[in-house]
């Protein structure tokens, strides 16, 4: 296990298939907080938290039980977001949390900016909460459950999926189980 705590800084040592326990502060930001940052960087106006660094998870919690700070907290279909991830690379976002492949021009970027994609095991929500310590909204709060949350994490577990080398876990799989089928085996 990789401990890492946020902001991120040196990603590159880092390869798919490592496992990591991230700590320290995460965003949540889904499709349409993604849009309205996007566009602000359009506009050439400040996002409302640091991005240099900053890691992302892609997840909608639900509402918190009393005397917890958060309710599920699972993560979401990544490709959603692709189309307006480049620009929060552009600007030194260095990893995203979420469930599922990224697209070509994601990966692209990741390379270029030496980002990596993080998964969190989907069907896992509430035991991902458990890692959760503080939870506030930080910005879009007519957006309920998709509002950008600043989240304080301790031994938030992830896999790295896609590494800033390109590497991709999801290729990875599917090609030692083609090869183990190929030979025979299980």
């Amino acid at each position: 296990m990789i401990r890492l705590t946020t902001p991120l800084e040196n990603v590159e040592t880092l390869r798919a298939g490592d496992q990591v326990a991230l700590s320290g502060v995460i965003y949540t930001a889904r499709d349409a907080a993604h849009q309205r940052l996007v566009q602000l960087i359009r506009e050439g106006q400040p996002l409302p938290f640091p991005i240099e660094g900053a890691v992302i998870y892609y997840v909608g919690p639900t509402p918190a039980k009393p005397g917890k700070p958060i309710g599920s907290a699972g993560p979401t279909t990544s490709m959603r977001m692709d189309g307006l991830t480049v620009p929060l690379l552009e600007l030194g976002l260095k990893g995203m949390i979420g469930k599922g492949g990224r697209s070509p021009e994601v990966i692209e970027a990741m390379k270029r900016h030496k980002a990596v994609y993080f998964a969190a095991v989907g069907g896992a929500a509430a035991l991902i909460a458990q890692h959760i310590k503080e939870v506030e909204v930080v910005a879009y709060p007519d957006l309920g459950p998709e509002a950008v949350h600043r989240m304080v994490v301790e031994d938030f577990p992830v896999i790295v999926a896609i590494d800033a080398q390109g590497n991709n876990l999801y290729e990875q799989g599917v090609a030692k189980y083609r090869q183990a089928i190929a030979e025979g085996g299980n």
